[in-house]
């Protein structure tokens, strides 16, 4: 499934140009669909200061949440990569406080997990370990492993995973669990230390039992760590994009 091209093609919308994957079944996991908008006429007011709409206030349309607001307050255009926009676009003042965050991930994270980072890999229970070079597949749908030998997580198939950081004696508090990445109630954050490795749990393609996957850094420690940062804020945009 890898394997599939990663071709994109420009389509137009009623709220602008998108670079959207040829085939739609690939998007990015970190990809968000467009909402539907709230039809004019249920909206005669701002839905933020409650202005009423007349010839010369005109209502606008929230690219992100598609809620409909006057001039004053969705007036900000600003880069929305999770929906694939070419352009900026306009957003309401609490969506574009989102996307400019996110657009740090992509601008700088999605980088960092795409060039990759060492680790030393060890599968399952094994006592046998490896030194192997992750990164983020292009089409952000899988993890690569390679070094002596080769394979791939895919990440709708991850049910857990654990940041590790550096500590005398790694307990709770060194760790930054997202019990699941699509069905997480609890997540725990915080902690300045740097992040060592990471724990995963996940199902193979055709099986239905979990598999272990630990990693820990390996020669550039600085490299990985910042890897399994940007790992972390994958992690984080995943869990939140189930309520989007």
């Amino acid at each position: 499934m890898s394997s599939v091209p990663d071709g994109k093609k420009l389509v137009r919308s009623s709220s602008g140009l998108r670079m959207v994957p040829e085939n739609g079944a690939f998007n990015s996991p970190f990809s968000l669909d467009e909402p539907q908008w709230v039809p004019d006429k249920e909206c005669p007011r701002c839905m933020q200061c409650d202005t009423k709409f007349d010839f010369i206030r005109r209502k606008h349309h929230c690219r992100r949440c598609g809620r409909c607001f006057c001039d004053k307050c969705c007036s900000k255009k600003v880069a929305l990569p999770r929906m694939c926009f070419v352009d900026p676009v306009r957003q309401c003042a609490e969506c574009s406080l989102v996307s400019q965050k996110e657009v740090e991930f992509y601008d700088k994270q999605l980088k960092v997990l795409l060039a990759g980072g060492t680790f030393v890999v060890t599968l399952g229970t094994s006592d046998k370990s490896e030194t192997m070079t992750c990164r983020l597949s292009n089409n952000h749908r899988y993890l690569f492993l390679d070094g002596e030998s080769h394979f791939e997580v895919e990440l709708s198939r991850i049910s857990s995973m654990q940041i590790l950081t550096d500590g005398t004696s790694p307990g709770e508090e060194d760790i930054h669990t997202y019990t699941s990445l699509l069905d997480s109630h609890c997540i725990s954050e915080g902690g300045t230390s740097r992040a060592s490795g990471m724990l995963l749990h996940y199902k193979p393609m055709g099986s239905l039992d979990a598999q272990q996957l630990q990693m820990e850094a390996a020669e550039d420690k600085k490299v990985a760590s910042l890897w399994l940062a940007a790992m972390h804020k994958a992690a984080k945009l995943l869990h939140e994009a189930r309520d989007q």
